[in-house]
């Protein structure tokens, strides 16, 4: 049985958590592909909300395995933070699985991700200082650390002196660091790699296996489209592939694998940090999208910034992932305000953009081609049917679908699970 693929179509914060805690009922793999704890997922279920970092919202599901899969990057002091308190809520943790492949995020990436972004200064990327960054660096350069090495103290202690020789330089001699003690690190990280042990294995056979035995896998990213480091707004992005390619090379699945692709979007759109937004609306309405959508991130509790939804946008994630459905969040908070806009096209000097403009100069300068759509005044939160919508609120959608050229599927009126609406094929 083929594989679905769940992506954020924006820059994150689109509420895949939700979409991802939805669809799980109907899996019986979840599997987070990329990124770290830099990102985040809040699931509200039966009245409980909880914020997941590391591990995927499918573990709400006592039927679901969970898997933390190879092109993660794992810190292992926030990840058993996590499975004590899921543990504290009575949620079993025992079906989640880690790749050995996965690397992990060392002291030494932490203290990296501070001092560079304070040296950049006004130049900062805004990072959230989560050593995410650092860590996929020293992965491409081949010093990383991976999980498989919590299990031999021996190959740790080694792997672990090499690099501490290099980072306790800089540290010390660049940015006037104390250096870090690698003993102390050492006996830190075993402790927490016998806690993680029972969970540690090859994900990416298991998954080939469940494949082959008709299991329902489902992978799901984390950020965004806009954020991926080869396809995103550079360098305002993050440090790994959230694409639906990302997926593959992170999860250890070939394409054949794989015939769903389910891209998540807001009715409008967010991003957090510093970065070129061309449909934001710093007005009134930005204001109440803020405000009644409560755009603070999950990870960082940071203001997201707000605007209006950008087809532009879509049309490309759509042509990056391959999308064929989309999961429209947040529909509700678009409600009370009397007009809408839609992003169509984007111009520079003259020029009309209806794709991704191909240099970031002109995306950081472009103005939005905006479209006018009739709003609505009703509250939808208690909508039980995709039918009962308004049908201004009905149109927008239909705009939305138009726009992108994929079909919408699920909606969103509201925070908990019950809030969806499914939307029957035309």
């Amino acid at each position: 049985m083929p594989a679905t693929i769940l992506v954020g179509t924006q820059w994150g914060d689109e509420g895949k958590g939700k979409a991802t805690d939805l669809l799980a009922g109907q899996t019986d793999f979840v599997v987070r592909y990329q990124g770290g704890n830099n990102a985040g997922h809040t699931v509200i279920a039966g009245g409980r909300t909880l914020k997941l970092h590391l591990v995927p919202s499918g573990i709400l599901y006592p039927h679901v395995t969970t898997v933390i899969a190879d092109g993660v990057v794992i810190d292992p002091g926030i990840l058993i933070e996590e499975l004590d308190t899921l543990h504290g809520l009575g949620i079993d943790t025992s079906r989640l699985v880690i790749s050995g492949n996965a690397h992990l995020i060392m002291p030494y990436h932490l203290e990296m991700d501070k001092v560079t972004e304070r040296y950049l200064g006004k130049h900062s990327l805004g990072t959230t200082k989560r050593g995410i960054g650092p860590a996929y660096a020293d992965k491409a350069t081949r010093i990383g650390l991976r999980v498989q090495d919590l299990t031999d103290p021996k190959i740790f202690r080694e792997k672990l002196d090499v690099v501490l020789k290099e980072k306790n330089l800089i540290l010390t001699r660049i940015y006037n660091r104390l250096p870090l003690d690698g003993e102390k690190i050492a006996t830190d990280y075993l402790s927490k790699g016998e806690r993680l042990a029972p969970h540690i294995a090859d994900t990416s056979a298991l998954l080939y296996r469940a494949l082959r035995d008709g299991k329902r896998v489902m992978l799901e990213g984390a950020q965004g489209t806009l954020l991926d480091l080869d396809h995103g707004t550079y360098p305002f992005v993050t440090s790994s592939n959230p694409v639906a390619g990302g997926a593959l090379t992170g999860s250890g699945l070939g394409p054949k694998e794989v015939d769903r692709v389910i891209g998540v979007a807001k009715a409008y759109v967010t991003r957090v940090g510093g970065g070129p937004f061309p449909s934001e609306d710093t007005g009134p309405a930005g204001e109440q999208m803020s405000a009644k959508g409560h755009e603070f991130g999950t990870t960082t509790g940071r203001p997201r910034r707000c605007g209006w939804f950008d087809a532009v946008l879509l049309r490309y994630a759509a042509r990056i992932n391959g999308l064929t459905e989309l999961f429209v969040t947040k529909l509700d908070v678009l409600s009370g305000l009397p007009e809408l806009r839609i992003c169509v096209a984007y111009e520079f000097e003259g020029r009309r953009f209806e794709d991704f403009p191909p240099h970031q100069t002109i995306f950081h300068k472009a103005r939005p081609v905006y479209e006018e759509a009739e709003g609505w005044p009703e509250e939808i939160t208690e909508v039980e049917r995709f039918e009962q919508l308004p049908a201004a609120a009905r149109k927008y959608l239909g705009r939305m679908a138009e726009l992108s050229g994929v079909p919408i599927r699920n909606v969103s009126v509201g925070p908990d699970r019950k809030q969806t609406l499914a939307v029957d094929p035309a």
